[in-house]
């Protein structure tokens, strides 16, 4: 035992945590770790165990009681990978008409059927009738994170002995070896001559490049020379529209003397408006007198109580 003052000058002289491990314990016991660490490892362990939790699946196989033997194989097949995959095998034999009356029939089948997977899987409920069919459940000898774990352990075994298998034979690819100083690779027909022709091939080759040479270096020259002799003409040129230009150029004229001013304009007087003639209005003729009407011949007398009347223009 030792004190909680001696503990903690540990903890911090070896630069450690004082974490508290069995506090229910008496007296409580503590541990000098890294807490840290401690809380990453414990967060991998559960995530490890996360990835190998898995569910184990019932898969459900049917049968008829006049299967075929390829068809009873085929179903042999998936239960036997069902199986060996960590799943638990639901074998269900289906019943019709008077297949009924024979239970017997298909407990053969069943047991037929389980001693043909025993080897990954053990009978875990016996058959029963369930209705018009027979049911029997077979589970895997190992869990699924078992059955998972062997197949990749086998997947490994596997690999490590294929490569080691390559390795004996040497089917293993050689490395290109870049280190070592090599000619460079070339297009030229010089590399397939025998190597008499090829030093002939090589001395023509370098005569025919110094001529070449040679004749660009002249060519050069003769450039350069005929760019010298046209500027020179040039500039004799320009110099002599120059001294032309100068000698035809005329003297120059005086300045001419300024326009006198003009004077003003005087003003011009006014129009005098002219008279208007006033024309008298011409007398109205007299107006004509209505002739007078006729007299109307003389009628009969009016009647007695009708009261006589005048026409207005006409005499009495």
């Amino acid at each position: 035992m030792v004190r909680i003052e001696d503990a903690l000058r540990l903890a911090a002289e070896s630069d450690l945590d004082l974490v508290e491990v069995a506090p229910q314990a008496k007296p409580p016991v503590c541990k000098l770790m890294d807490f840290g660490k401690y809380k990453y490892e414990a967060a991998v362990k559960a995530r490890e165990a996360r990835k190998n939790q898995t569910n184990t699946v019932l898969k459900e196989i049917r049968f008829r009681l006049k299967i075929d033997t390829h068809d009873y194989e085929t179903k042999r097949g998936h239960a036997l990978r069902f199986l060996a995959a960590g799943d638990k095998v639901k074998a269900m034999i289906q019943f019709r008409g008077r297949e009924q009356q024979r239970p017997e029939m298909g407990i053969r089948l069943l047991q037929k059927f389980a001693e043909d997977v025993a080897e990954v899987g053990v009978v875990e409920s016996s058959p029963r009738i369930d209705g018009r069919n027979m049911v029997m459940v077979i589970g895997p000898l190992k869990n699924k994170a078992e059955a998972k774990a062997e197949a990749r352990r086998a997947s490994q075994r596997a690999e490590a002995k294929a490569a080691n298998e390559a390795a004996k034979k040497g089917e293993a690819p050689a490395r290109v070896d870049t280190s070592a100083d090599k000619a460079p690779m070339t297009q030229s027909l010089a590399d397939l001559l025998p190597d008499g022709l090829r030093l002939g091939s090589s001395a023509a080759e370098a005569d025919k490049a110094r001529a070449e040479q040679e004749q660009a270096e002249k060519a050069k020259a003769a450039q350069a020379a005929k760019a010298a002799a046209d500027k020179a003409a040039a500039d004799a040129r320009r110099a002599e529209e120059a001294a032309k230009a100068a000698a035809a150029k005329p003297a120059t004229k005086p300045a001419a003397a300024p326009a006198a001013a003009k004077p003003a304009e005087a003003p011009k007087p006014m129009a005098v408006p002219k008279p208007t003639a006033v024309k008298p209005a011409a007398p109205k003729p007299a107006a004509r007198p209505k002739p007078a009407a006729a007299p109307k011949p003389a009628g009969k007398a009016p009647s007695s109580g009708a009261s006589s009347q005048k026409k207005p223009g006409t005499a009495e």
